[in-house]
């Protein structure tokens, strides 16, 4: 099962055939264990990172600090469940550290961030601070360099 997992975490668009060839398996059983993982939620979905820029498309991206006051008996999870119900928002995350939740979200442009964060963000019971920072440029997300082209800047060896 877990090879299965390293092997789409990677590559989502592999077959069941493909991995049942890299795992020396039969394609039924990858097909079944791919089946009852998706079921159980331990594969969540598939996703294909884009680089919008290539096309044209022009996104701001911003990763804001937001402290809170944990809630009895349900700590920062209503507050954090408040916060990625909302479309702009790409992720949350619980932090250790000055801040408590980490938010990523995504609008077309600065001025859009900026009033989610003043009108939806920063007036939900229970946050106290937001810093927001603006993202100029991604060089790696999920494991993919964005861009690569650089030239190769080993030496050459001759005999």
């Amino acid at each position: 099962m877990k090879e299965i997992l390293e092997l789409l975490e990677v590559n989502a668009k592999l077959t069941e055939q493909e991995i049942a060839i890299m795992l020396g398996m039969d394609v039924e059983e990858v097909k079944q264990k791919i089946k009852e993982m998706e079921r159980d939620k331990v594969i969540l979905s598939y996703l294909t990172l884009i680089n919008w820029e290539k096309v044209g498309e022009e996104k701001v991206s911003a990763f804001i600090e937001v402290r809170t006051t944990p809630q009895r008996d349900v700590g920062f999870d209503s507050v954090a469940e408040r916060i990625y119900r909302f479309p702009e928002v790409r992720s949350v995350r619980l932090m250790s550290g000055t801040y408590d939740l980490a938010v990523f979200i995504e609008g077309r442009t600065m001025r859009e961030v900026s009033h989610f964060v003043a009108t939806k963000l920063a007036t939900i019971d229970g946050v106290v601070s937001t810093a927001t920072h603006f993202v100029l440029k991604t060089y790696k997300q999920d494991g993919v360099v964005i861009e690569d082209d650089e030239e190769d800047r080993r030496l050459v060896i001759s005999p």
